[in-house]
This record gives C-alpha cells, structure tokens and sequence, in this order.
C-alpha cells in the first residue's frame, strides 16, 4: 500500500507484478450503473440520520448476559490499551528478540513498571549505533491469533514495526514489515484499518491517521446499528415481546435476509480492496444496509489460487462454497453466534448446522469411508474446513470457510499461473468508475504494475455522460500521477481552480506534478489546497514547506515545519528540512540538533545524512563528514552526489 494503508496482504502478487497486461473485470462492455431508488427499512435506526450511537455500557445495561459472553470474543477484545493483563505475549529474553534481517535493525520488547516499550537498535560489532525507544499504548487482537502494537502521538495513531504471533508463541515482523518492507515506526493506522478492528473512533477528519478518542473493542451497536432510538423506545413505552415479532427500534440481524446478515459481517470479514461511493466513508454502513451502498469490495482473482486465502476473507471463501451457491440461504450466523467466543462455542453446533442442511431426506450424510469417518470423531469441520495458512500473516492458521469436498491437500497446492482480473464480491454489477479505483487501489496497495492502471483507463474512457467525464477529473488525475505521467496530469488539471477542489489527495498529486516538472511556482497553491483541507495531514504539510523552501520562502517553510513537529516531534523528514533552514540561517547549533533528532527516529535518511555531510564539512570535521557518506553509500549505493562529496573528501 504506498504508506497509505497501513497492510501489505498479498505477498504473492509480487511474483506477477511486473508482467501484467492489461486486465478486465469480466469484460469491459458495462457503463455507469444507474442510479438506484432512495433505499427503505422497516428497521427504524437504518437510515434515520438523527440515530446515534450509544455506547457499549448502555447496552450493557438491560443486556448484562449477552455483554459478558460477548466481552470474551474476539470482538469485543480486539482492542484494547497495553496492560499486561491484555498482552498475551511472552517477554522472556529467549523469545522477545526480533532481527530484521532486511535493514538490519534488532527489536526488543521490554516493560518497564507498567509501561510497555520497544526498544529498535543497531549493532556494529559489539556497539550500538542506533537506539530508539518507542512506548505503545494500545494492543490490537484477542491473542487468538496475534497481538499486534500501536502507539499514539499527541493522536497520531502508527503500528509498531513487531508482533506477537500467539499460535506459534513467537515475535516477529509485524505482516506487511518483512522481507525489507520495514517501515519502521511509521505506518499510519488509518479509517479503514481502525473502523474494522475497533469501534467507531472519534476521527479528525481533517487527517490521515489523528484520533481524538479510541474506543476499546468492537461493539454492540456495529452489529446492531445506532442504539438511540432503541434506548428511547424501552425507556418511553414497554418492551416489545420479541417471541411474537421484531423490535424494529433496533436492527436484529437474525431476522435480516441472508443477503443483509452476510453484509453486517463482510463489512470487516471481507478484507480486500475497498473503494468507497462518492460522498462516503467509512462510518456510513449500517446493519440493515446493503454493503455496496457504501463502498465495494474487489478482490484479485488468480488462475491457481484455490489454496491461497487471506487471513480475514471469511466471506470471500464462504461464497465460492457450493453449501453458499446452492443453498441460497447460508450466511455466517447460519453457524457462528456472534455473543459467544468460538473457544467456548461446542463443535455439535457446527456440526448441526452441517447436518441441517446435509440431512434431508433420500441423502446420504456422508459418503466417506467409515473408518475414516471414526478417526475425525465424524466432524464435518475437520475433513471440510480445514485449518489453512494465510499469505498475509505469517505464524498463523485459522479455519478455511471455502467448504469443499475434498480440500487441496498441502502436497496438491496449486501453483499461481495467471491473474484474472478483479472480481466485485459485495455487489454483482459495480459501474465502471469503482472498477477503474479499484485497480488503481490494487495498484497503490499491492501491485504496481502498469498493467492494471491500463485497465482503469479503459474503464474510465468509458463513461459517456460528459458530466461524469468532468466529475471523475480526479481520477484521471489520480491514474496519470501513478503512471508518473506528470505533463497529463497538468493537462487534466488545466481548468481547475484549487479553490474549487475537495479532495485533498487530489490538491497534492497536482502540486507533485507541477513540483517533479520543475515548476514549484504553479504546484505551491495546489499543496497549500491540500493542507487546507486535511489540515493535520503532516505529509501534506512537510511537502507544501518543502516546496515553500524550494522557492526560498524560509520563514514561511519554518512555520510550516515547526506546526508539522508540534504535532509529531518525530516526524524525519521535517526535523531534516528545520535542520537545513538553520544551517541556511547561520544558526549551526539548532541546525545540528534537528538534524540529529532526524538521525535519532531514521539512521539511513538519504537527505539528512547529506545535510549532515555538509555540517560537518562546513565545521571542518572532515573525519565525521567521510563517515557519513560512507554510510550513506552504504544503504543508498546510487546517490551519486553523496559519491561525488566522498571523491572530493578524500583528495584534500
């Protein structure tokens, strides 16, 4: 995911990255879908906007049974802040010791009273060159499978770079940090990752990833929708009896169709590609929608693939099930009960949803061989659903929900041999623009490969409305800044105003076209858009003072620089930028003193240790400069300026 996203799922796509041609979802023959009619439920707190949401204690209050079983499920332990009663970790010094092989960093995780802290270092024989410690707040995961960290700066919510995987008893790289995609402490966790693995959070929404308030576990209300109405009702009128009817204060997924049960769980159990509606977010979907009234879910489809599933893609695998296509009728609640932990769920109840429907009269339950059947105790789960490795996270195995006759064996794996294109799994006929975003989705996340945004191209081209032509500019914009196609950006820029722009992605990718061609004049006003609408998007704030510097504009630069440090103290690239200011400015004191605080959070920053090459040369430590490139040269062979300072260096 360019640092957007905060998962690198699909590790296997990169064996096809960079063949691919251009790819279709299906066959490009469909237009823009036409506008459905203004949705209706009988359940009254679905699309009612004065509905709001309660909170878990409330719930708590006339469900108090239902909360406890709850509160031991992995939903309701999702999150949680960094005690030690919530880490299932273990901190021994055999086990609490991470390598990154990669970019030769060591982590260790350590409490100190009760604080819990990652320690990130680098060794150069037997001393330590780099040391960073970074406390963590919040805990992701039930320790069912894993337990991931987070850590909050004034808000600012970012992964850590490690993760206790709780099957194998292990640490390791967090999923989507190996194999030298380590970054460090500087992942965002933004929407989409903290509306799933969360409550709903109070979200500035002027940003990436700053939060004014977490909320500890998934909740009541995000399977039941906004509780309001419902809790007014119960306090006004009597209860409802709910054995002669629904309560339709408050969505009951039990009495949803199959089709409405299986979106409440797709929501978060369909993890993929998912490209919101216009004018949506992630806070939209309620249960009792449908899920493609908010957003669409694409997944890739491979030729070869049968075997290979991501952690979280439940529903995915369920619906290529025959048991789903055949039935009509199976959704997730067919055998899970949501209040009710799977680790003290008894297996009968599995097996008597199997043999619900696999029981009927003239059919055989099963056709196995009766001994066979007697070793796995006649579990229809075992020998159907077997536990299978993800490809997103390493260490773990969970439950594959494609129910199949006889599941691909280990030694039967099929190799990946073809990419089919994108298939849409919570809606059956997406329109042709939320094709084209999901390849350039797929693109940002996973694959960069021209291939795919060819076929977004295809699909945008083939919006014949000249208003929806105009209307998706920013997405032209977008394909064209991902091809680094600056000068065609500029073109669909040409009648803009960035006034007139509201969407601040789209503000920033102008200015970086304008800025990589040279004219920082033209991108100026674009990045400063950009920082108007999402004001605390500190990325979008360095590269706006970054250009400002760029046009010798220093105190308006230093003003910039000093807000986007006053949010994040460690933000690297903004304590490099202050740096050069006050080397600019004369001041060699404070220049040195941000240029380290640059090194403290990234040893390897190409610029700063550029920045740092000329401050030492510039105070005649001619020894320390030398050193610096050295290691520049190190990690960043083909930076020719650094080489060339080296050569000079070394002949005085």
């Amino acid at each position: 995911m360019s640092n957007r996203i905060v998962r690198k799922l699909l590790l296997i796509i990169g064996l096809f990255a960079i063949t691919l041609p251009v790819f279709f979802c299906n066959t490009p023959t469909d237009n823009t879908t036409a506008v459905a009619e203004t949705p209706t439920s009988p359940w009254l707190n679905v699309y009612d906007t004065s509905a709001h949401y309660v909170g878990m204690d409330v719930c708590r209050g006339c469900h108090p049974g239902v909360y406890e079983t709850y509160m031991q499920t992995g939903m309701g332990q999702s999150f949680a802040p960094a005690t030690r009663e919530k880490s299932a970790a273990d901190f021994s010094p055999a086990h609490a010791i991470v390598y990154d092989t990669a970019l030769d960093y060591y982590y260790r995780p350590y409490w100190v009273g009760d604080t819990f802290y990652i320690m990130e270092y680098r060794l150069s024989g037997k001393d330590t060159v780099h040391l960073q410690r970074q406390r963590v707040d919040y805990v992701v995961g039930s320790g069912q499978h894993t337990n991931s960290h987070i850590f909050n700066v004034n808000g600012y919510l970012h992964q850590a770079p490690i993760t206790f995987y709780t099957q194998k008893g292990k640490w390791d790289m967090a999923p989507g940090f190996e194999q030298g995609s380590n970054s460090r402490f500087k992942r965002m966790i933004q929407l989409e990752c903290m509306t799933c693995h969360n409550g709903y959070p109070d979200f500035a929404a002027n940003s990436e990833n700053k939060y004014h308030n977490i909320k500890a576990g998934i909740d009541c209300e995000r399977c039941h929708g906004p509780g309001s109405i419902h809790v007014l009702a119960r306090q006004t009128s009597k209860p409802v009896d709910t054995s002669k009817g629904p309560d339709y204060t408050i969505v009951n997924p039990r009495r949803l169709t199959t089709e409405l049960q299986n979106n409440v769980c797709q929501r978060c159990h369909l993890q993929g590609i998912s490209v919101l509606n216009d004018g949506k977010t992630f806070y939209d979907f309620r249960p009792g929608m449908r899920l493609s009234e908010v957003m669409n879910v694409f997944m890739p489809e491979y030729e070869g693939a049968q075997d290979k599933m991501i952690m979280a893609s439940h529903v995915e695998r369920m619906k290529k099930s025959d048991c789903f296509v055949q039935s009509g009728k199976m959704s997730c609640i067919t055998c899970h009960n949501p209040h009710v932990s799977v680790k003290y769920t008894p297996r009968a109840q599995y097996l008597t949803a199997c043999q619900g429907c696999h029981s009927s009269i003239g059919q055989k339950l099963c056709t196995e061989q009766q001994n066979l059947r007697t070793a796995k105790n006649d579990d229809c789960v075992t020998c159907h659903m077997p536990r299978n490795g993800s490809i997103d996270i390493p260490h773990v195995a969970v439950t594959d929900h494609y129910i199949r006759r006889r599941p691909i064996a280990p030694v039967e794996a099929q190799k990946i041999t073809a990419f089919l294109g994108m298939k849409c799994y919570n809606n059956d006929k997406p329109d042709a623009i939320t094709k084209a975003r999901g390849f350039m989705e797929f693109y940002e996340r996973y694959a960069p490969s021209k291939g795919l945004i060819d076929s977004a191209l295809v699909y945008l081209g083939k919006q014949a409305d000249v208003e929806a032509k105009q209307k998706q500019n920013r997405d032209y914009i977008r394909a064209y800044y991902l091809l680094n196609n600056y000068e065609q950006v500029k073109t669909y820029a040409t009648p803009l105003q960035p006034s007139a722009v509201t969407d601040a992605w789209t503000a920033y990718r102008i200015g970086e076209a304008y800025y990589q061609t040279g004219d920082a004049v033209a991108a100026l006003p674009w990045y400063k858009r950009a920082t108007d609408v999402w004001k605390y998007a500190l990325d979008f704030n360095n590269k706006y003072g970054t250009c400002l510097l760029a046009l010798n504009k220093l105190p308006e630069a230093k003003k910039v620089f000093e807000f986007v440090l006053s949010q994040n103290p460690n933000h690297t690239s903004a304590n490099t930028n202050l740096g050069y200011i006050y080397m600019q400015q004369g001041n060699s004191i404070m220049a040195y003193d941000y240029m380290m605080m640059a090194k403290g959070t990234d040893p390897d920053y190409e610029q700063n240790l550029i920045n740092l090459a000329v401050w030492h040369y510039g105070n005649q430590q001619y020894d320390k400069a030398k050193k610096q490139l050295e290691h520049l040269l190190l990690k960043h062979p083909r930076n020719e300026k650094a080489r060339a300072m080296l050569l000079d260096l070394e002949g005085m």
